[in-house]
């Protein structure tokens, strides 16, 4: 390991940052320098705004991409060469807002019912039942699980925060099959890792990404669909069935109100709701 690449370790460490953050910041500045074939600490403002311009010019990648990179490389120079930081020199585009697709109930229900395996399955129906990120998912202990209270509790999620979310009973049923399932019964994590998920370790984040891909394959529904793509669908189907935004800000862990407000665009509820002026002219019938 270069001295460079443990530094960077060591800052994002302190920060406890996400296994997935982790792994992008360290492919984005390895990107950076194997575009000008230099380490990156040998580069500086001018470098930067050549960078900028390649990723839009030439690899075509979206605002919210360039944002990423912008974002990576900021902490980079910034927390680990302890440089000081122009935003004149690789500014943050601006950014644009996309809804996210979302599957309707029946949809999701042919995705559980599409898993391959039951190990897949019951991390669908977590992804699903709680709205956890996909890292969240991965590091679930089995002491999170409070059937006391009937409570999930999330420990230090995005941010470093943690919070509780409602339990399904359905949800709870299938975690008590999975235990049962389980070869090896484990001490800690609700999804052990190993190929026979046999470890003292989690599963990784990949892990929870490949079964959403390969439930979406064989569910037939053609519509993208991703770990996040789940937590959307949580929140969507949470609101058209009368939740207030309040508590699905609360159940996400969004620090602020407006990230959660998003699902008013995409609840059926809101939508139907309003009724286009067209309704009110009174057309002559042709």
């Amino acid at each position: 390991m270069t001295h460079l690449r443990k530094l960077t370790l060591d800052e994002i460490a302190r920060r406890n940052y996400t296994e997935g953050t982790t792994r992008a910041y360290l492919r984005i500045i390895e990107d950076l320098a194997r575009y000008f074939h230099r380490s990156p600490d040998q580069l500086g403002p001018e470098h930067l705004r050549e960078y900028t311009a390649h990723l839009f010019r030439d690899r075509k990648l979206s605002d919210n991409s360039v944002n990423q990179i912008v974002g990576a490389l900021r902490f980079f120079f910034r927390k680990v060469l302890k440089r000081p930081w122009d935003g004149d020199e690789m500014p943050y585009p601006k950014k644009k807002i996309h809804l996210p697709v979302i599957w309707s109930p029946e949809e999701v229900t042919s995705l559980i019912d599409a898993a391959p395996i039951a190990f897949y399955r019951t991390i669908l129906m977590t992804l699903y039942g709680t709205g956890v990120r996909r890292a969240e998912c991965a590091a679930l202990k089995l002491t999170d699980i409070d059937s006391a209270r009937m409570v999930v509790h999330v420990q230090e999620g995005k941010g470093g925060k943690d919070r509780d979310i409602v339990l399904s009973p359905n949800l709870y049923q299938e975690l008590r099959a999975h235990y049962r399932r389980l070869t090896r019964k484990p001490a800690v994590w609700l999804f052990p890792g190993g190929r026979w998920h046999t470890a003292d370790y989690p599963i990784s984040d990949k892990v929870v990404w490949h079964a959403c891909r390969e439930s979406a394959k064989r569910a037939g529904v053609n519509k993208p669909l991703h770990p996040h793509t789940l937590r959307h669908c949580f929140a969507t189907h949470l609101l058209e069935a009368g939740a207030d935004l309040r508590t699905i800000q609360l159940l996400l862990g969004h620090s602020d109100l407006r990230e959660t407000m998003i699902y008013i665009h995409l609840s059926k509820r809101h939508l139907g709701a309003t009724a286009s002026p067209l309704d009110a002219l009174s057309l002559a019938a042709k």
